[in-house]
C-alpha cells in the first residue's frame, strides 16, 4: 500500500513538474515573440498619429473601427466581425474659455469642458465664484450658491499609493458635482482636474447630469490655476469668472464593437474575452487611454497566431466602443452574450495605461482565485508579481452583472497615469515601447494559462 502511494505521489509530482516546465517554455516563447518581433508600438503609432482622437460619433471613431478591423484580420483572426451599437454623439463645439476678474484685472484660466456637458450658449456666463472643498462644504454654503459658479477644489489624496484609489475618491466631484451645485441654484461649475500632476493641463472626463436638476455648464481647470484661484479666494470673495463653452449633443449614431476570434478546438462555445476600448476623448491622442490596451489586445492575437497556438476555448479579442462617455459598447457585448446564453470563462481588460506591468486584479470566487495564485510563478518573471482581489473594468463589468463572468483587470504601474489621463499630453511620445510590450506579454501569458486549465 505504501509502495502504491509512493508511486502515485511520484507520478503526480512528475506530471505537475512536466506541466509547469511545458508552460514555462511556452510563455517564454510568447515573450520572445513579442519582445523580438512585436508590432504593439508601431500599431500604437499608427492609431495615435494617423487617426488621433476618436470620441464616439466622431470621424475618428469610424476611422479607428476600420483600422481595428483590418489589424485584427492581419493579426490572424479566424473570424472578424462588427457588433453594431448605438452610441452618443457629443461635440465640444469650439474653444472652452474661462477668465477670472479681480478688481478690474483679468487672468485667463486653463480649462476644458467636461464631457457630455452643455455649453454656455451665446456670450457665455459671468458670475461670482464660490469655492467648495468637498460636498460637506457645499451643504454648508448652499444658501450662497444661487446665481454663482461653484469651484470644487477637492484634491487628489497623495497618501494613496495606488493612484486609482485617489481617482475613485475624487471623481465624484466631476461626475456628480455639477448637478449637486445646480440643486442649490448654481449656474456653472469649475472642477479641479482629476490629477496630481505638476503641470497646468486640464483633464476632461464624463459628468452625469441628474434629471431632477437643471443642466449647467461645467469645466475642469488645470492644477496650477486651481491652486492660484484657491489662494486668491482666501483674500477676495468678490472674484467673478466669465465662462464660455459650446458643448452639445447631436443625435445618436451607430458605432461598433470590433471583435476577432480564435476558435477553440475542444470547447468552441466557451469564451475567454480580452480587450480594451477603441474610443478616446476628443482633446488627445488617447495613447495610454486606451490605445495601449487596444494595441496590446491585437498583439496577443498576433503572437499566439505567430506561434501556431491552437486554443482549447474560443478566445475573443474585443475593441470596445464608447467607453469614455457612455459605456455602451461593453453593455451591448454583455447583452448579446446573455441573449445567446454564452458561457464566458474569464474577461480581461487593459485600460490602465501602457506602463510597467505590476499586477492582475480579479473579481472571482475564492476557489478560482486560489487556482489563479498557483500560476503566479509562471507570470511574475515578466512583471506582474502580484494577484489582487476586486478586478474588472468598465467594458467587462456588464458581463459579471448579466452572466456572472469572472473578471480580470491588468494593472500596470499607476504613478504617472493621472498625469496624462483625459488630457492633451496623452500622446504616443508618452508611451515607452518596452513597457508596452511587456504588458502584452503578461496578458498573453494569462490568456494561455486560462485556456489550458480553465478556472
Amino acid at each position: 500500500m505504501i509502495r502504491k502511494l509512493f508511486l502515485f505521489g511520484f507520478l503526480f509530482f512528475s506530471v505537475a513538474c512536466f506541466s509547469q516546465t511545458k508552460d514555462e517554455a511556452f510563455i517564454r516563447q510568447i515573450a520572445d515573440e513579442i519582445l523580438l518581433n512585436g508590432k504593439t508600438y508601431d500599431n500604437l503609432r499608427t492609431l495615435t498619429k494617423t487617426i488621433g482622437a476618436r470620441l464616439a460619433g466622431s470621424p475618428g471613431m469610424y476611422k479607428a473601427e476600420e483600422w481595428g478591423y483590418k489589424m485584427l484580420q492581419q493579426s490572424g483572426s479566424s473570424n472578424t466581425f462588427k457588433q453594431p451599437v448605438m452610441v452618443p454623439h457629443w461635440v465640444r463645439g469650439g474653444k472652452d474659455e474661462a477668465t477670472a476678474n479681480i478688481a478690474g484685472k483679468k487672468k485667463q484660466l486653463n480649462v476644458i469642458a467636461l464631457g457630455n456637458s452643455i455649453g454656455t450658449k451665446g456670450k457665455g456666463i459671468t458670475a461670482p465664484i464660490v469655492i467648495v472643498n468637498d460636498f460637506e462644504e457645499l451643504e454648508a454654503k448652499k444658501q450662497q450658491l444661487r446665481g454663482k459658479i461653484v469651484f470644487y477644489n477637492y484634491k487628489f489624496n497623495p497618501r494613496y499609493i495606488r493612484t486609482f484609489e485617489a481617482y475613485g475618491d475624487a471623481v465624484k466631484y466631476r461626475s456628480q458635482g455639477p448637478s449637486l451645485a445646480a440643486k442649490y441654484g448654481a449656474i456653472g461649475v469649475i472642477v479641479r482636474s482629476m490629477s496630481h500632476s505638476t503641470d497646468n493641463i486640464p483633464h476632461t472626463g464624463m459628468l452625469a447630469y441628474d434629471s431632477m436638476y437643471a443642466k449647467i455648464p461645467a469645466v475642469a481647470i488645470g492644477i496650477k490655476d486651481a491652486d492660484w484661484l484657491a489662494e486668491e479666494l482666501k483674500f477676495n470673495n468678490n472674484i467673478r469668472v466669465e465662462l464660455k463653452t459650446n458643448g452639445h449633443f447631436l443625435p445618436d449614431v451607430e458605432g461598433n464593437n470590433i471583435i476577432a476570434e480564435l476558435k477553440g478546438s475542444e470547447n468552441p462555445d466557451q469564451y475567454i474575452t480580452i480587450g480594451g476600448h477603441l474610443d478616446s476623448w476628443d482633446n488627445c491622442e488617447g495613447a495610454h487611454d486606451d490605445g495601449a490596451g487596444i494595441t496590446q489586445t491585437i498583439e496577443v492575437l498576433r503572437a499566439l497566431t505567430a506561434l501556431g497556438y491552437k486554443p482549447k476555448h474560443t478566445i475573443r479579442f474585443v475593441l470596445f466602443a464608447n467607453e469614455e462617455n457612455g459605456a455602451r459598447g461593453g453593455s451591448k457585448y454583455a447583452e448579446v452574450a446573455q441573449s445567446k446564453n454564452e458561457k464566458h470563462i474569464l474577461a480581461i481588460e487593459s485600460d490602465a495605461g501602457g506602463f510597467t506591468p505590476r499586477a492582475f486584479s480579479f473579481n472571482c470566487d475564492d476557489a478560482q482565485f486560489e487556482k489563479l495564485k498557483t500560476w503566479l510563478p509562471l507570470i511574475s518573471p515578466y512583471g506582474c508579481n502580484e494577484l489582487m482581489r476586486g478586478g474588472g473594468g468598465t467594458d467587462i463589468a456588464p458581463l459579471k452583472e448579466k452572466i456572472g463572468t469572472p473578471l480580470c483587470g491588468f494593472l500596470p504601474d499607476s504613478q504617472r497615469y493621472f498625469d496624462l489621463h483625459h488630457a492633451t499630453n496623452d500622446v504616443f511620445e508618452a508611451v515607452n515601447k518596452r513597457e508596452l510590450d511587456l504588458g502584452a506579454v503578461n496578458m498573453a501569458a494569462l490568456v494561455y494559462l486560462v485556456d489550458q486549465y480553465g478556472l
